[in-house]
């Protein structure tokens, strides 16, 4: 009978405001690249390594995977959001069971909040023109 061996990747898809990731997390010993850049240099300031550690932390799979990132899109925060939800999903293919406990957490959930049109007549979004006094 052959032995069950497990894939050299897994891959995790994630979306926010405009911005997508895509994530590949290979076992072995590493950090976490973004565009081909460290995480510290891609994301510095209020975005930097928290985030992502985080997910990790939180399955006890530090330093388990060389993880992979391309994001495209949005500005540094969606791309964030977009990367912690594709590293979750990743993490989820990697061990289904882990999937209850990341939901708990709330690195399952897509957030729905984007930029809303600019409607017709107005002036953006919600903006309206000043109504005449008398």
């Amino acid at each position: 009978m052959p032995k069950e061996t497990l894939p050299k990747f897994f891959s995790g898809y994630g979306r926010r405001k405009t911005a997508t990731a895509s994530v590949r997390l290979t076992p072995g010993k590493g950090g976490i690249t973004v565009n081909s850049l460290p995480v510290e240099k891609y994301f510095a300031g209020p975005y930097s390594n928290f985030q992502f550690t985080e997910v990790f932390k939180t399955t006890n799979t530090v330093g388990k995977f060389v993880t992979t990132v391309v994001v495209t899109g949005s500005g540094k925060s969606g791309q964030a959001g977009a990367t912690v939800l594709a590293i979750a999903r990743a993490l989820c293919q990697f061990d289904p069971k882990l999937k209850t406990l990341l939901r708990k957490k709330g690195f399952m959930t897509r957030d729905p909040r984007a930029r809303q049109r600019e409607k017709a007549g107005l002036m953006g979004a919600r903006k309206q023109k000043q109504s005449p006094k008398r």
